[in-house]
Parts: structure tokens; sequence; C-alpha cells
């Protein structure tokens, strides 16, 4: 039996990561939501989604992933392609 051990740290030869670009206004911003689809979610993105829109955004884009514990499957991502932001959030 073979054990593969992952080291999460980042190479300090490659380009240091940066965060994204922050959204300069939610007015008029489309916003994805992507649920993990755990229990508590979409309560939680419920909530959040009513929050957005009193700030200003026109359109929220929702999606489930098909397994929590999963990556998402990219053709989903793709759904998300017109969104200037996007929240990804655990239920529990």
């Amino acid at each position: 039996m073979t054990i593969r051990v992952l080291d999460p740290r980042v190479d300090p030869d490659q380009e240091p990561l940066a965060l994204a670009p922050t959204v300069a206004s939610l007015d008029g911003a489309t916003i994805g939501l992507l649920d993990n689809t755990k229990i508590g979610t979409t309560r939680f993105y419920d909530h959040l989604e009513e929050l957005l829109r009193r700030h200003g955004v026109r359109e929220v884009v929702r999606l489930r992933k098909p397994d929590a514990s999963r990556p998402v499957p990219p053709e989903m991502l793709d759904d998300f392609v017109t969104a200037d932001a996007i929240v990804s959030g655990i239920g529990d």
C-alpha cells in the first residue's frame, strides 16, 4: 500500500498567489452563490440573496453542487461566467 502525502504550501519558485479583484459596487452586479449541499446552506443563501438585492444586486445565480465532498464539475462553473463575484460557503 502506498501513502501519498500532499504538501499544501505554495512553491516559493512560482508566482505568488493574488487575491481576486474586489467588486467596485454591488449596484447592478451579478453575484453567484454556490451551494455545497450541506443542510444550512440554502437557508443562509436565501438570507444572503435578500441582503444582496437590497444593496443593488441585479441578478443572483444560484447553483448547487451534486455532492458536498467533491469539487464542482467544470461544466457547472460555466453558469457563473457572467457573475461579477461568486460566494462559495459551507452550511454546517
